[in-house]
């Protein structure tokens, strides 16, 4: 069975996630549909846009970049295509995380996040 890719997602850095819901909220149309004071899921239409709280310090979860996050549907197919073209390794892959998702995720040459995610 092949990997069905249904959205990517972009994860922005927020130093006050609650300050910039409003904002969002106000001046974009993004509304908060779930979350916490660390991570935020806003949705306008259909069209999501995820909040992370990041420090700015040398222990940045973002490490400096940015993030992205691609839903898939039927995930082990891409999980084992990138584990043979050595992008991951096999420990990277997270089932039934907290959040309800199963998920891997890397670095590119840039420094940035991608993840691959599908919602259980």
């Amino acid at each position: 069975m092949k990997t069905e890719i249904l959205q990517v997602v972009s994860v922005l850095p927020s130093a006050n996630i609650e300050r910039d819901v409003k904002w969002h909220a106000e001046k974009t149309g993004f509304h908060w549909i779930s979350g916490d004071h660390m991570y935020a899921v806003l949705k306008r239409e259909n069209i999501y846009l995820h909040l992370q709280w990041h420090a700015d310090t040398e222990d940045d979860p973002l490490n400096g970049g940015s993030v992205i996050k691609v839903f898939v549907k039927n995930l082990q197919p891409i999980f084992d295509e990138f584990v043979n073209r050595g992008t991951v390794t096999k420990e990277k892959l997270r089932l039934n995380t907290a959040w309800g998702t199963n998920e891997f995720g890397f670095y590119d040459l840039n420094n940035n996040a991608i993840f691959i995610v599908e919602d259980n």
